[in-house]
């Protein structure tokens, strides 16, 4: 299976929020990486055939998404930001609603519902209505939905938004286990949600893909390198403004900062492995004394 991307473009007025972006995907989870409004949102309801782009295509193994239409559809799984529910159905009758709107036969649509009820940890809780629902219940709940056809193509927009630590993590498990050998794209501004799951991540900046490979790769691809040094507490401000800076740590001697550069940027600077959070602030960090006129 084959999801191909190409030349595709999305204007509003005479915003760019996607600019001619490409790319192939095939099964495996990708994660998509960017800040707010750098495109991602736009990119995943065109995808959903919510959008219809300004230019270039989507085809799934050649076929135009648009052309397919329902049959398209019918392959498809989707958790935007903010899904929709009835408040005071429970677990058990939200998912059994959606799957009679999805066009599951009772009979299939109450065995799947079962099935991802126990798998998404929500079996013990199905009669609970969903506005009783924890953020990361909800979240749970939107999963399953999105599950319920078994589609080929599961898109997520922001799934772990608003989640707790613990519920991340929880999150990031269910869709390695979910994965399988259907095409997962992940969206999100938050690291470690893809750096352990994703088989490969898109970096989207301005409406287009600034960098994209494994992780192995990107992490190579690289100029700056991670240092680690101790200056005095009142030298922070000048580090601040001169480089990148992912964190700052209190420490007895004075404040330990994680630098990047691509010189060693102070005498006694130690290199540091880098990580993903290292090579987002490569993309999108800015030193904290720029400002947009200065670009």
């Amino acid at each position: 299976m084959e999801l191909k991307i190409t030349e595709l473009t999305k204007t509003f007025q005479d915003i760019h929020a996607v600019d001619h972006v490409s790319y192939i995907m095939t099964n495996g989870v990708y994660g998509l990486l960017g800040v707010n409004g750098a495109g991602k949102t736009t990119l995943m309801r065109m995808l959903c055939t919510l959008l219809k782009p300004t230019g270039g295509q989507i085809t799934w193994d050649g076929q135009d998404i648009f052309s397919m239409d329902g049959d398209y559809r019918r392959l498809l799984g989707y958790l935007p930001q903010d899904f929709g529910y009835y408040p005071d159905f429970t677990v058990y009758e939200y998912l059994m609603y959606i799957g009679s709107i999805k066009g599951l036969r009772p009979v299939a649509a109450k065995k799947r519902t079962e099935q991802l009820l126990k798998q998404v940890g929500l079996l013990k809780i199905k009669n609970r209505k969903m506005k009783k629902l924890s953020g990361g219940m909800k979240r749970r709940a939107g999963i399953a939905q999105a599950m319920l056809n078994d589609p080929a193509i599961l898109i997520l927009d922001e799934p772990t938004a608003g989640l707790d630590p613990s519920e991340r993590i929880r999150f990031r498990n269910l869709l390695g286990e979910l994965a399988g050998e259907r095409l997962v794209l992940l969206s999100t501004h938050i690291v470690p949600d893809v750096e352990y799951i994703a088989k490969e991540i898109l970096l989207m900046k301005d409406g287009k893909f600034c960098a994209s490979g494994t992780f192995k790769e990107l992490m190579t691809s690289m100029s700056e390198q991670v240092w680690r040094m101790t200056v005095q507490r009142s030298e922070v401000e000048h580090y601040l403004n001169k480089y990148k800076v992912s964190n700052v740590r209190s420490v007895p001697e004075g404040a330990e900062l994680r630098v990047l550069s691509e010189v060693c940027p102070l005498a006694g600077a130690v290199k540091e492995p880098a990580g993903l959070e290292d090579l987002f602030l490569h993309h999108f960090g800015e030193r904290s004394g720029e400002t947009d006129d200065e670009i």
